[in-house]
């Protein structure tokens, strides 16, 4: 209750008195590097409302959201089946957490979820993807009584201790030691995987079937190769499916594109919360949780405070139905091949653009050396300076002059990522593509703005070195 408007909480008041205090409030409260980041880009917008794949600002010029939250707005931003479906479970009041009873909707999700891996057996919740992560980790070395776990170099696992030992990049990996015993092998390389799992000691090795970072995509057959060396000598496959799961690749798993992959665990996240409530999952054998749940004495010997909770289920539930009722998956297929065959088509136009890969609405566009004198020599420069500037300097205008999110795919990599939301379609495939080919003919005739630009980020670059 609140007493003559002057008590109580107000957020539509807060937010109107408050608001405009936003990267102030950063600068002096949160990661104070944030705010100067987006500042330094130009990236430092005042979005008032957000839709499906786009953002307004408060002049009302639309955005086109091609990073959906790192993958986390699947469904695109405030679906109304997900909306309904908290406000239903808020609505129902129901005895969430109790610690000591068995609610419905943990098992039906669980349920759900399984369905679309048969080989699996059960689910842990947790709250994120580095925490379904954390599971697998801990799950696969009790399960083999082995201490080491593989991961390929240039993965991304997570930031918290467990995730971070299994991080295949070392900036974020820097000053955060002793971690896990860990050993870095090569994607797709099986003869290194081979030489370590000799010595023994191997519990697992966690693979994201298409990594984030550069969007680099196992090679065919490497999965299951894995996978059969690993059982040989009794370690463990875990799939990190945080991004790449929930139909972004064209499957509702990727390593599903490759025939006789039935990993033991599998992670799962970002999606799943439908944009709304944290959550994740980790799917594993029956045995495995068998092994680490061996008795009512080790019943919370893995657990997870807020895991399960009511309003994360349901969120996941909604998710999962709105997938199947309206063809996301086919959707994430169909609209990802467009968008890369288009890109693609543009590769022999660009000198500075090498190449476009990825599978469904997972894709990576690399820029690279040119040939031209004039060209080469920008490039040089940029490149003298800091690895992946050009990358940037190409995801600036395309917020600043065409109103497109996009995200530069990894620290000192010249490749942007394009993650959008699976809902999108050959209108925004249309409005990308244009865009894209307008900021290429910028870079290529060698002057204008773009390139004034890329003296700046050279100039402070230089700066902090």
């Amino acid at each position: 209750m609140t007493d003559g408007g002057n008590r109580g909480f107000d957020l539509a008041r807060l937010l109107a008195e408050r608001g405009a205090e936003r990267y102030d409030l950063h600068t002096r409260h949160l990661n104070h590097q944030l705010p100067r980041m987006l500042h330094t880009l130009g990236f430092d917008k005042v979005y008032e409302r957000a839709e499906g794949a786009y953002f307004w600002d408060a002049d009302g010029d639309d955005y086109l959201d091609m990073l959906a939250g790192f993958g986390v707005m699947g469904l695109g931003r405030h679906h109304p089946v997900v909306r309904r479906a908290l406000h239903d479970v808020l609505d129902a009041r129901l005895a969430d957490l109790t610690r000591f009873d068995c609610q419905p909707l943990p098992g039906l999700l669980a349920e759900r979820l399984l369905a679309h891996s048969p080989h699996l057996d059960r689910v842990f919740f947790g709250n994120s993807g580095t925490e379904a992560v954390e599971t697998a980790l801990k799950f696969a070395r009790y399960a083999t009584g082995k201490p080491r776990v593989l991961y390929c170099d240039h993965a991304f696992h997570g930031l918290t201790t467990g995730s971070l030992s299994v991080n295949g990049e070392r900036g974020f990996r820097e000053g955060f030691a002793p971690l896990l015993p860990d050993t870095a092998v090569p994607l797709g390389d099986l003869d290194a995987l081979r030489r370590e799992l000799k010595r023994g000691d191997v519990a697992a090795l966690v693979v994201e079937p298409i990594q984030g970072k550069g969007v680099h995509a196992a090679p065919p057959g490497y999965l299951r190769a894995a996978q059969e060396l690993l059982h040989r000598y009794r370690a463990l496959l875990i799939a990190d499916e945080v991004q790449t799961g929930l139909g972004r690749t064209g499957d509702f798993y990727a390593y599903q594109h490759e025939e006789g992959v039935e990993p033991d665990l599998v992670c799962v996240a970002k999606a799943l919360s439908g944009g709304y409530v944290p959550v994740g999952a980790t799917l594993g054998k029956d045995w495995i949780f068998r092994k680490v749940y061996s008795s009512m004495d080790r019943v919370l010997v893995h657990s997870a405070s807020f895991g399960s909770n009511a309003q994360a289920m349901a969120a996941g539930l909604a998710v999962l139905a709105v997938m199947e009722d309206e063809e996301i998956t086919a959707n994430a297929r169909r609209t990802g091949d467009l968008l890369r065959e288009r890109l693609a088509a543009l590769v022999d136009r660009y000198e500075l653009l090498h190449d476009v890969r990825g599978r469904g609405l997972m894709i990576g566009i690399e820029f690279g050396r040119p040939s031209s004198l004039k060209l080469r020599s920008r490039w040089t420069m940029l490149q003298a300076a800091r690895k992946g500037l050009f990358a940037q300097m190409v995801v600036v205008p395309l917020l600043q002059k065409h109103r497109i999110l996009t995200q530069v795919s990894g620290d000192h990599l010249e490749v942007i990522k394009l993650i959008p939301p699976l809902i999108i379609g050959d209108a925004e495939v249309d409005r990308f593509v244009t865009a894209f080919t307008s900021v290429m003919d910028d870079a290529h005739s060698g002057g204008g703005l773009m390139w004034d630009f890329g003296r700046t980020l050279v100039r402070q670059a230089m700066a902090h070195r």
